[in-house]
């Protein structure tokens, strides 16, 4: 069972997916549910509500998302990261910098400087 299956039980089927299976309480991953309600203006807030009361139990986490939120059917894209420019990966390598300080930091490089630190860390094959 993917989170997909949960995230449609609490938006549209509204069928109680750990009434009878064990393993669906450790399959339920509560932030990526909640990041895939925080999407909709009508289910953000309780998707906050959840991120605020995290320690609860997952069960409980989903018996309160079903229950609270009305029955629709729901689509959006999931956003995804930026795709990182080889210059941000070249100064992530070299310097050991996170994805943030390298998108920071890599303007600051000319071409020459970009290439001779892909030279340095060239680890050679094809």
């Amino acid at each position: 069972m993917n989170f997909f299956d949960y995230l449609n039980a609490i938006n549209d089927t509204k069928v109680d997916l750990m009434k009878d299976d064990p393993l669906a309480v450790k399959e339920y991953k509560p932030f990526m549910i909640n990041r895939g309600l925080s999407y909709f203006s009508d289910t953000v807030m309780q998707a906050n509500e959840m991120n605020l009361y995290s320690d609860i139990p997952r069960e409980w986490q989903f018996q309160f998302l079903l229950n609270t939120i009305t029955r629709k059917k729901r689509f959006s894209k999931w956003h995804k990261g930026d795709a990182e420019t080889k210059a941000i990966k070249l100064v992530m390598e070299y310097y050991g910098y996170s994805s943030e300080k390298a998108k920071q930091v890599a303007d600051l490089f000319t071409k020459t400087q970009l290439d001779q630190i892909e030279k340095q860390i060239s680890k050679g094959g094809k």
